[in-house]
């Protein structure tokens, strides 16, 4: 599980101070402790377990301690103190250990002493799935209890089965031992008599096994060395989390069909686990207390409630969730106390804790009962206009008193004609009663008072209201004093004065009913924009993101430094789409070529540019490649994606004619220069020559084997055009180096062709 730890060195004096839920720390101390006399030992474990009240390992850890130096009563206590609470395996077995030695020097009262204590543990931790060793303890402790006479044989040997019984139907890591130690146990005692046991156990034994199955791939997955901490939300955390929530499913679906009191015996137990680690969670405490509730168990579930708030004293909405089954049980002075605890001493008391202890009131003991606790709390510090809005609302909708209602909206207007949310309030009351009058001298009131920068949806209210209430003359007066105000903030500049297109939109909608379509309301939010900002500078602004805004991009109001927008778009107003044929002078060599490509940042590298980040890069690239993009030509304009324009690419079909011995290709046929890719067979001692025309070496060094080549390549082209084309870019590569070993030994091969599914004779 991970925790926040600090990075300084700890000991036992600052550990645990930081962070008090630090488990590095927890750690340190706990070994610590551990090479400790336990009379020196003891402070550091009481801090551990305040700490991690649930942690076993460290209650195991102290109460070891204490049993070394038989320190017996000591040891008692702590288990009074940690058994119930802590539903672990390794720590209850210890409790065995002990009682079993503190008891074995007194004959039968002692032996009778141990049979209680095993019969304690397993009637807490019998379900647990690792409980099987404890079983077969209890077992053999059984059998080597002394028998006086055939009596007291018989009782120890039904002791015994009835012992045995029990655990074949528990799910275990060891019920198929179990089962086998009982056979011959049956055996032993009467063959006729274990033939019918049996057969009789035997379905419940295969049941309990297939969900041993089931259960054991849950448990499986839980940390049963996770420490309680409040959540952090880490990874771990929220999977241990799932993990539990996944058991609990399971065990609450019974599956195994067993009476309802031992499923409900084993939901409980697995809550009690849960809650060793979750012991922060709200979540889990809630639903703990809900099972029992819907169980019938309500006294168990006012029990959880009660260790819930121990364990989280700051948690309102376990109180309140607490009151509220209080209150539906009939237990109202309870419920009173609860809520009488979120109060406080005042001084601290919030506006909700206020507002719900009002309604409890109203609900409980009656409208004066309420009004009486609302005349206090309003002279309470701590006392917001939500406290006025909620009893007004109170007094309209279930005292259905109006004129009372109006009383605390007219008091608390006095303290909160500051705050835009109480006048809405209000107003929207007066709506309800449909008192227009007073409805706009309570909007003339507030904006008299409000600032302009604070008064804008009172404004929007207001215009609101008058769309409704008023004709078209107060309408557009109302709109126009609003313009007025506002243009005063400085967030909207003179043009906020002028009508608009939108302000009529504003007037004539209804609902989700608009007088126009939505690439209109697109434009006349994209205007509105370009109005408040046409006075702004123009490589400072952005246009917003939006239908159409891409359209709009050759404005020139759009740069690509502003990163300030969602989207930023690139500045292509002066792009023009790239042309071999309308540029001139290009035999020369590239790296002169590269060097003075600068829109291309890739060729700039490829021909010597110092640009450290790509450094590494083109130390791993081959020569080929290096090649490759120094041949490339100079875009004036943004960088294609790749990834597009392969998938053109590759959806396009490329006619593949005029290749072959010819090595034209169809703008030389029409007389234009065209430009060839160099030589990228994998050679690194010829330089690439980026030429407007095809450059052909010279056939004399040929021999004639070359003939044969070219038409063993117009044999694979014409295989390859007849097979699906490939979609995969690695299936792509992977075409590529198998022609690769063929056409580097007559010339290089055209991309181009060769993503097409081409292979060109061409050499260049």
């Amino acid at each position: 599980m991970s925790s926040t730890t600090t990075d300084k060195p700890m000991d036992s004096d600052n550990v645990i101070v930081d962070d008090k839920y630090n488990i590095e720390a927890a750690e340190i101390l706990a070994n610590e402790a551990q090479h400790l006399p336990i009379t020196e030992a003891a402070p550091l474990y009481e801090q551990l377990l305040t700490l991690f009240p649930t942690a076993a390992k460290y209650w195991k850890q102290y109460v070891e301690a204490h049993m070394a130096v038989n320190n017996d009563d000591a040891t008692k206590q702590l288990f009074s103190r940690c058994l119930l609470n802590c539903l672990q395996i390794p720590l209850w077995r210890c409790y065995i250990r002990f009682i079993r030695k503190v008891n074995e020097k007194k004959g039968i009262e002692g032996q009778e002493e141990t049979r209680k204590a095993f019969d304690f543990m397993l009637s807490y931790l019998g379900a647990d799935i690792a409980s099987g060793p404890v079983w077969m303890e209890y077992i053999t402790f059984l059998k080597t209890l002394p028998a006086q006479n055939t009596q007291e044989e018989s009782q120890r040997m039904t002791a015994v089965r009835k012992v045995y019984q029990k655990a074949i139907v528990t799910p275990t890591h060891h019920i198929e031992q179990l089962w086998k130690d009982y056979e011959n146990f049956e055996n032993s005692v009467s063959r006729q008599l274990a033939k019918g046991l049996l057969s009789e156990y035997q379905p419940k034994y295969n049941s309990a096994r297939a969900v041993y199955r089931e259960r054991k791939k849950y448990v499986d997955e839980i940390d049963w060395n996770m420490l309680a901490v409040p959540p952090s939300g880490s990874y771990k955390e929220e999977l241990q989390w799932m993990v539990w929530k996944r058991l609990l499913a399971f065990e609450k679906g019974n599956p195994q069909r067993i009476d309802s009191a031992s499923s409900n015996k084993r939901i409980i137990f697995t809550y009690e686990q849960c809650l060793m680690y979750l012991y922060h969670y709200p979540d889990i405490w809630y639903d703990y207390a809900t099972w029992h509730a819907k169980t019938g168990s309500i006294d168990a579930a006012v029990k959880v409630f009660q260790r819930a708030l121990k364990a989280l004293p700051d948690s309102e909405m376990l109180r309140y969730a607490y009151a509220e089954l209080e209150e539906s049980r009939g237990a109202i002075q309870s419920a009173k106390k609860i809520y009488e605890s979120l109060l406080g001493d005042g001084v601290n008391t919030t506006a909700l804790a206020h507002i719900q202890f009002i309604r409890f009131l109203r609900r409980t003991e009656g409208v004066e009962a309420a009004r009486k606790y609302f005349l206090d709390a309003r002279k309470s510090p701590n006392c917001t206009y939500h406290v006025y809005v909620a009893y007004a609302m109170m007094a309209f909708c279930l005292d259905k008193d109006p004129k009372v209602a109006h009383n605390v909206f007219e008091a608390g207007l006095k303290r909160f004609m500051h705050e835009p949310v109480y006048i809405l309030e209000y107003a929207d009351f007066l709506t309800r009663l449909n008192d227009d009058r007073n409805i706009r001298a309570l909007f003339e009131r507030a904006l008299s008072s409000l600032p302009p920068e604070e008064s804008v949806e009172v404004w929007k209210r207001f215009t609101h209201f008058e769309q409704t209430y008023g004709d078209l003359a107060s309408m557009l007066k109302v709109e126009q004093r609003r313009k007025e105000a506002l243009s005063r903030t400085g967030e909207e500049g003179p043009s906020a004065l002028e009508g608009s297109l939108q302000d009529v939109v504003s007037r004539y909608t209804f609902m989700d009913l608009w007088p126009c379509s939505s690439n209109d309301l697109d434009h006349l939010a994209r205007q509105e924009w370009l109005a408040k900002n046409i006075n702004k500078k123009m490589e400072k602004s952005a246009l917003p993101n939006g239908p159409g805004s891409v359209d709009k991009v050759s404005t020139g109001l759009m740069s690509n430094s502003n990163v300030s927008a969602k989207v930023v778009y690139p500045d292509i107003s002066k792009m023009v789409i790239y042309d071999p044929r309308q540029k001139s002078g290009m035999e020369i060599l590239p790296s002169t070529t590269a060097s003075s490509n600068l829109s291309n940042p890739i060729v700039s590298i490829v021909g010597g540019g110092t640009t450290n980040a790509f450094d590494e890069i083109l130390k791993a690239t081959p020569p080929a490649l290096v090649a490759f993009l120094a041949s490339l030509p100079a875009v004036e304009g943004p960088s294609p994606d790749v990834d597009i324009v392969l998938s053109i690419c590759l959806q396009s079909d490329i006619p593949a004619g005029y290749t072959g011995k010819s090595g034209t290709s169809p703008a030389q046929l029409s007389g234009g220069p065209a430009p060839s890719l160099s030589d990228v067979s994998g050679s690194s001692k010829a330089h690439p020559i980026l030429s407007g025309s095809s450059f052909k070496p010279t056939r004399d060094r040929q021999s004639g084997k070359r003939k044969d080549l070219d038409r063993q390549e117009d044999d694979e082209t014409v295989t390859v055009q007849s097979q699906p084309l490939p979609r995969d870019v690695f299936r792509i590569r992977q075409i590529q180096k198998a022609r690769g070993g063929t056409t580097s030994q007559t010339g290089s091969a055209s991309y181009g062709s060769a993503l097409s599914g081409d292979l060109s004779g061409s050499t260049g």
